[in-house]
């Protein structure tokens, strides 16, 4: 499944993906009105007959988007999957439903998971510390996240972050998910339909190279570190627990078109996960996802079962 990322998910990589067997997402906010998300949804129908879902993230703001009328045009535009983020989809979720929508519900807590299944998500993304983007604040990596949820939940979830090619997928599944949702990994792919310079970067990132930033403001984000978001952990440092949000204003704000467009690298912070180390290469999102499939098949069938078939040491 491809994660929904701001200016990347277009129709672009959405229909790359489930061409390629995958799950693609638009990302519903990065269209800055309904007519403008449906127009998105027309064209990805246009590169595939396959299924792909829509991103939709329920935010925090003063001027609350129009989810209604966006729960509409993705209606209307026939997609039954919706990948909900951010706060709770539980106000939407009567419109989802009557829609016939499936929601997989993104969570980085085993707890905001349970509450996803309680109010009738079909399904979770299950995000661990390593992901790019917001980790929650709990700072629970994988190994431990994922069989907890698959201990505690009674609906199917997958696992995300720090997911990238045919080992996560099989670590993934040996810990309970159904699969995985892979979102830095996806920005760097020729469909990805970002400025070459993000790709770049992306290639000559390691993972030490991204930073947490907004911690005391309980929003915390992982990014990749460039100069404006050195100056951001400056300021933070600086105003301490008097830190707001107008202070970070200039590193924070506006900073995705400058980046994914304008390939503006030190515009300020944008969301990068920890897998950046294990990005080596820019494939077309078709082999990656077919290379994926194949590292998984052999590890399984060459190291697991070989495994199982030696011989016991003495």
């Amino acid at each position: 499944m491809q994660g929904g990322m701001h200016f990347v998910g277009l129709a672009e990589l959405a229909a790359a993906v489930s061409n390629a067997g995958g799950l693609g997402v638009i990302t519903g906010l990065t269209q800055r009105t309904p007519e403008l998300l449906a127009r998105e949804i027309a064209r990805c129908r246009d590169m595939t007959d396959r299924p792909f879902g829509v991103n939709l993230t329920f935010l925090p703001t003063f001027s609350t988007p129009p989810y209604p009328e966006y729960i509409q045009a993705i209606a209307e535009g026939g997609v039954r999957i919706v990948e909900t983020a951010g706060r709770s989809p539980e106000a939407y979720m009567p419109a989802l439903k009557e829609a016939g929508m499936t929601v997989i519900h993104k969570c980085t807590s085993v707890r905001h998971a349970l509450k996803a299944e309680s109010i009738g998500c079909d399904a979770v993304s299950v995000d661990g510390f390593e992901c790019g983007g917001h980790p929650g604040e709990d700072d629970i990596p994988n190994m431990i996240l994922q069989p907890i949820a698959a201990d505690r939940l009674r609906i199917p979830f997958v696992a995300s972050g720090g997911m990238a090619d045919g080992r996560s997928l099989v670590a993934a599944l040996a810990l309970g998910a159904e699969g995985i949702n892979m979102g830095t990994r996806f920005l760097a792919t020729l469909e990805a339909p970002v400025h070459a310079n993000v790709k770049q970067a992306l290639l000559e990132a390691t993972e030490t190279d991204t930073r947490l930033i907004m911690r005391s403001l309980r929003n915390t984000e992982r990014v990749l570190n460039n100069a404006n978001v050195a100056r951001l952990i400056e300021i933070e440092r600086e105003r301490g627990d008097s830190l707001t949000i107008a202070d970070i204003h200039d590193q924070v704000a506006g900073v995705y078109p400058k980046v994914m467009i304008d390939g503006n690298m030190d515009a300020g912070a944008w969301s990068c996960g920890m897998v950046v180390g294990l990005i080596h290469d820019i494939p077309a999102v078709a082999v990656l996802i077919e290379r994926i499939m194949a590292e998984a098949s052999t590890l399984i069938r060459e190291r697991l079962i070989g495994l199982l078939d030696s011989e016991p040491t003495q």
